[in-house]
């Protein structure tokens, strides 16, 4: 069986966030300096943890973020960031460069509500959310791949001695409950064949756990309410899942959400850090 671990990150503050204006994939600013601080926060919460892989949206304030947290890793500084596009924030048309509030009396104007309002020259969410497919997909063939290396070059014998075993677990036992942790719900006592991180985006990051759930059935946190599964994730909140694929069949993976948006590396920062959740 094939297990890796995937830990989900939104890309730190920027004016614009700040401001309540649209981003999407027009307007590619920097963090701000409150960005850079909650970037430097999510590192040291991250920063025991070796992972494998780093992909990150190509878009600079995802660039940044995903460069500050690989800084701070006690393991992983010298890793390779990956660029993907298909981890780019929703493309909001016409409305990127303007106010939330315009995008709101957008939809209104059209009949509809936002999130699933699509401005004209926009993304759909079925576009963002085949977007999420199609790289969801491509982790999974990559994890898939190294498990059948690995297999190749060392043989079983290997996969049993645990050398590795510590460095690649998420330290996620002070933020979620014994159940999320637990060896039948992918927990903190199996080696795991990959450990990537993600960079993205707010309105990406949403749609993607909603494909998790609706599409894949992902199992989630026994005191996750319904309200947090679909909020937007704060400035660098990060989420952890744990993937397993039953005999490398891509098909039927099983996934664990082990916590959902964890922000509390962030309260030292500032609370005005916690509440930007514009695009």
């Amino acid at each position: 069986m094939v297990r890796f671990g995937l830990t989900v990150v939104r890309h730190g503050e920027t004016r614009y966030n700040k401001d309540k204006i649209l981003q999407g994939q027009g307007v590619d600013e920097p963090l701000s300096a409150t960005g850079f601080r909650q970037a430097d926060a999510a590192g040291l919460f991250l920063s025991n943890v070796k992972f494998t892989h780093v992909f990150s949206s190509d878009l600079l304030r995802a660039k940044q973020t995903a460069a500050t947290i690989l800084g701070k890793n006690k393991f992983c500084k010298d890793l390779e960031i990956k660029y993907d596009a298909r981890l780019r924030e929703r493309k909001y048309g016409v409305a990127e460069g303007r106010p939330l509030t315009d995008l709101k009396a957008m939809a209104k104007a059209a009949g509809e509500q936002c999130p699933s309002f699509t401005p004209s020259g926009g993304e759909t969410l079925d576009e963002v959310r085949e977007r999420a497919r199609d790289f969801f997909e491509f982790l999974c063939r990559l994890a898939v791949e190294l498990e059948q290396k690995e297999q190749d070059m060392h043989g079983a014998a290997s996969r049993s001695s645990g050398t590795s075993e510590e460095q690649l677990v998420f330290p996620w036992t002070n933020h979620c409950s014994e159940a999320e942790l637990s060896s039948d719900n992918g927990g903190a006592s199996k080696i795991l064949d990959a450990n990537i991180l993600v960079v993205s985006h707010g309105a990406y990051m949403r749609n993607w756990i909603s494909y998790f759930v609706s599409d894949l059935n992902c199992t989630l946190p026994t005191n996750l309410t319904k309200s947090q599964l679909s909020s937007v994730s704060p400035n660098t909140g990060v989420s952890h899942f744990i993937i397993k694929l039953e005999n490398g069949n891509l098909l039927k993976p099983e996934i664990t959400c082990v916590c959902l948006n964890q922000d509390s590396h962030l309260v030292d920062v500032g609370a005005e850090c916690v509440a930007p959740k514009v695009f």
